[in-house]
């Protein structure tokens, strides 16, 4: 369960129609949740759907380290034999999650109340992304710190030996923070409450009631409260992961980019803290229509069918940054091939991402030929219309995943082929990325 690929450079050039049926993988912030929360459960849970991407399988190898089994059993399907809640054992080794900010995150929460010592690491662009942010609310239930300074990793966090419930108002709206605070909640005796001005994803509170936790949510002065009641007592879980609509934004935006295309994309998630961009690409006027919508392991899901169609520019509120925040950079591809201007607002959490998105997208635009402007928390996009973006430029995808992604979908739709300097860390959230893309149509080279 681990290695880092080396750098790979690839290049997209413009394809002809995209056309059948692309199987996305499964949800990756679910991936995370449901080993986690096996590993905190005594007795077997049974995972299929499971994204067997890097940044999953790093944190696999984490719950393995803490003590719990963790197996591959056949294609996306795992089983993991937990230790229950605070049953976790000392790592004997330093824990390294590679490029996953959500697995460091969500396993610095989760073993923040057992009295044990681990050290956590990643790779470069891993190591340079602040968790201030996690280790100061898990200082309140009594874990200790220490780590380079601003707060980044590598870091070594002891867990509470007495944890005590907290409540905590997160900063920002930020899943990560929230899910930490609740994971960590669980080994600490009564309730633990975390308050968010915006709604973030809620994967880990639905997971949570899933697995026979007691979690509530009420609407305070203060904002939107989650309620953990701790120590309870988890129950093995059979869980069937619905596909990624993250990973399912990339060819849909091809396909809305590529003309005479036209894919369907079965059993995509479409969680309302999530569908952000869906909600945005209607409003663009994509030709995306939700079919046969449906729930699979507790969350709504539905296929879609996507055709190409001319998208006109938009402006994007920014109370809906939460439940998109990980597909802006897509947006800004299909936002620079779209009729008039995409103005994208409150989205500073991109400067603190894997890279800094709003930069890396806004550099490599303006070498594919996009007028672009960004500041602190927002970015806007000149669109071009369809088929005007010039491309010819080679993109630094800054160990993004998303940004390696979002220039090779721009670039079969550009005048001129666009090259990235690495799709390495593309599989750290979809392995199969390539592949799909190219039996759909897309003319991938490297």
């Amino acid at each position: 369960m681990g290695g880092h690929d080396e750098p790979k450079p690839m290049r997209a050039e413009a394809s002809g129609p995209l056309t059948g049926r692309a199987e996305v993988p499964g949800d990756k912030s679910i991936s995370h949740r449901a080993l986690i929360l096996g590993a905190l459960t005594v007795g077997e849970t049974r995972i299929s759907g499971l994204l067997e991407g890097q940044d999953v399988l790093d944190t696999g190898r984490a719950m393995r380290a803490f003590g719990a089994s963790v197996e591959r059993v056949g294609t996306g399907t795992w089983r993991v034999d937990g230790v229950g809640i605070g049953g976790f054992q000392e790592p004997e080794d330093v824990l390294d999650h590679g490029n996953s900010g959500t697995g460091v995150r969500l396993v610095m929460g989760a073993m923040a109340t057992t009295d044990i010592t681990a050290t956590f690491t990643g790779d470069a662009s891993l190591r340079s992304r602040p968790m201030g942010r996690i280790t100061e609310p898990l200082a309140l239930f009594g874990a200790e710190a220490r780590g380079r300074r601003g707060g980044r990793l590598p870091i070594t966090l002891t867990g509470a030996a007495n944890p005590m419930p907290v409540q905590y108002a997160t900063p920002v709206p930020s899943a990560q923070v929230k899910s930490a605070v609740l994971l960590a909640g669980l080994n600490a005796p009564g309730e633990t409450v975390v308050i968010e001005q915006e709604a973030t994803r809620d994967h880990t509170e639905r997971m949570l009631r899933g697995f026979g936790a007691r979690v509530r949510t009420e609407q305070t002065p203060e904002g939107r409260a989650i309620i953990l009641t701790g120590q309870p007592e988890l129950r093995p879980q059979t869980i069937a992961v619905p596909r990624d609509p993250s990973s399912a934004a990339f060819p849909v935006a091809a396909a809305l980019l590529v003309e005479g295309s036209d894919i369907t994309l079965p059993g995509v998630g479409l969680n309302p803290t999530r569908a952000g961009l869906y909600i945005t690409l209607q409003e663009m006027g994509a030709g995306v229509a939700l079919e046969n919508r449906r729930e699979e392991g507790g969350e709504p899901c539905a296929d879609l069918r996507v055709r190409f169609g001319p998208l006109k520019g938009i402006e994007v509120p920014p109370e809906r940054a939460a439940s998109m925040i990980d597909e802006y950079p897509i947006l800004a591809v299909l936002a620079a091939n779209a009729e008039g201007m995409t103005t994208m607002h409150g989205i500073r959490e991109l400067r603190v991402k894997e890279s800094d998105r709003i930069d890396a997208m806004a550099q490599g635009l303006e070498a594919c030929g996009v007028k672009v402007e960004q500041g602190d928390d927002y970015l806007i996009v000149h669109g071009r219309g369809p088929g005007g973006v010039t491309g010819g430029a080679t993109v630094a995808s800054r160990l993004d995943h998303r940004i390696a992604m979002s220039f090779l979908c721009l670039g079969l739709a550009a005048r001129q082929p666009v090259t990235i300097d690495d799709a390495a860390t593309i599989a750290t959230s979809f392995p199969s990325f390539v592949e799909l893309m190219r039996c759909l149509g897309a003319r991938l080279t490297g």
